[in-house]
């Protein structure tokens, strides 16, 4: 900095806190427990009531968490409360086929977690079980002030710090805001960053089955010509379903009645697991890529899905939330030991060039990949089973997609060492 007195100054100015995050979903406070218990100050805003952010009820929304991310709840202290009810993903299978022929065929990658000396690639967590967990820890840190059932309706910056305007009439100085408040975010909004993205013409439907025969910890992709199937195991005889479909057919089976669902849901599920049963809620989410202009801008962050939102055909959406708030904590952190401001620019700026590459590659390989494997075009089927089936049979090149698949690849924050 040009003035060395420049920290001492903005330390005597009055802040509510060091940061704002608006957004208590799941980033947000894994974000708030990272930066606390590294000695800085966290105000936590959220507009839902924090009785229905800590709703137990089982509803079948879950999380495949890969080992990088699992390693960063351990370092926030939130690992060890949850670990006993969260199912290891001991293997994955990916095979290509239509509805009818189950979730294996002739062409098709296995991932054993035997060949990685880390262990398993990750874990499967239901929603019902990680959001809890994040606010108890929460309310056990005193470093972190929480804000629910309040939303943001204005923000402004200057140079020595931000001010947030709730709806309650309630306002807070920070000095700097980070914005997870998802794909639709007013924080990014009020900042005046756009967002470059596209839909895909393809709704996911989300729902948890129970069934006959243990899964074995084996998690399945299964791509069929309207979108992919993931097939993915919790604790006990159940698994998570993320099924995607065009919009026009996912609407069309949103509306059956639970029995007619799983009657459609059968010939592209297969029987390998036996019997299967609804459990819990059907959800559905609209299918889309969508990545902020800029991570940043004057006193602002962004992470999660307020940074990007991708396609859920790698289970990345949540891992990359993750590596955002690593990355974040460590660019925050080694600033404030070097006496610098938090919100200066060029602070802000290594947060962006370390996740915009990230990003942008794991956008284009979504994206890529949903466009290869979600048509019935002959040639493409031909290459991409090919092409399944050389990586299968090459251990190295193997081993190398499983180690993206846990995460353990790229520059990654310390709290994922």
């Amino acid at each position: 900095m040009d003035n060395p007195a420049f920290p001492a100054i903005l330390g005597r100015m009055k802040h509510d806190s060091d940061i704002v995050i608006v957004g208590g979903g799941l980033n947000g406070p894994a974000l708030a427990l990272a930066l606390a218990h590294s000695g800085l100050t966290v105000t936590i805003v959220d507009a839902l009531p924090e009785d229905v952010r800590n709703d137990t009820a089982f509803d079948g929304r879950a999380y495949a968490l890969a080992l990088a991310s699992v390693r960063l709840l351990r370092a926030i202290r939130v690992w060890d409360s949850i670990e006993d009810r969260t199912q290891p993903m001991l293997e994955i299978k990916v095979s290509d086929g239509r509805a009818g022929a189950g979730p294996l065929s002739p062409f098709y990658l296995h991932f054993d977690h035997a060949e990685l000396e880390e262990g398993p690639m990750g874990h499967m967590c239901e929603d019902r079980v990680l959001r809890p967990a994040l606010l108890a820890k929460m309310n056990e840190t005193s470093e972190i002030t929480q804000i629910s059932g309040d939303a943001v309706v204005s923000q402004t910056t200057g140079p020595d710090g931000a001010t947030l305007t709730l709806a309650s009439g309630k306002t807070l100085r920070t000095r700097l805001i980070v914005g997870a408040d998802g794909r639709s975010s007013g924080t990014a909004s009020r900042a005046g960053i756009q967002r470059t993205g596209w839909g895909y013409g393809q709704t996911a439907l989300v729902c948890a089955l129970s069934h006959e025969l243990p899964h074995h910890g084996i998690a399945h992709q299964f791509f069929m010509p309207p979108g992919p199937l993931a097939i993915l195991p919790l604790p006990g005889n159940m698994s998570s379903i993320v099924w995607s479909e065009s919009d026009k057919t996912a609407a069309e089976f949103a509306a059956l009645s639970d029995d007619d669902f799983l009657h459609v849901l059968r010939p592209r599920f297969g029987d390998f697991l036996g019997e299967i049963s609804l459990t819990g809620k059907r959800y559905t989410y609209p299918l889309g890529l969508t990545v902020a202009n800029s991570f940043v801008a004057p006193r602002v962050a962004l992470i999660g899905d307020a940074a990007h939102g991708m396609h859920p055909i790698a289970g990345q959406g949540l891992n990359a939330g993750l590596r955002d708030v690593g990355a974040l904590h460590q660019v925050l952190t080694d600033a404030r030991q070097r006496g610098e401001d938090l919100a200066a620019p060029d602070v802000l700026e290594r947060y962006q060039r370390w996740r915009r590459f990230d990003v942008a590659t794991l956008a284009m390989t979504t994206d890529l990949s949903n466009r290869l494997f979600s048509n019935d075009n002959p040639l493409l089927r031909a290459v991409r089973d090919i092409g399944m089936g050389a990586i299968n049979a090459a251990a190295p090149v193997r081993r190398a997609f499983m180690r993206e698949a846990a995460g353990l690849t790229g520059d990654l924050p310390d709290l994922m060492r």
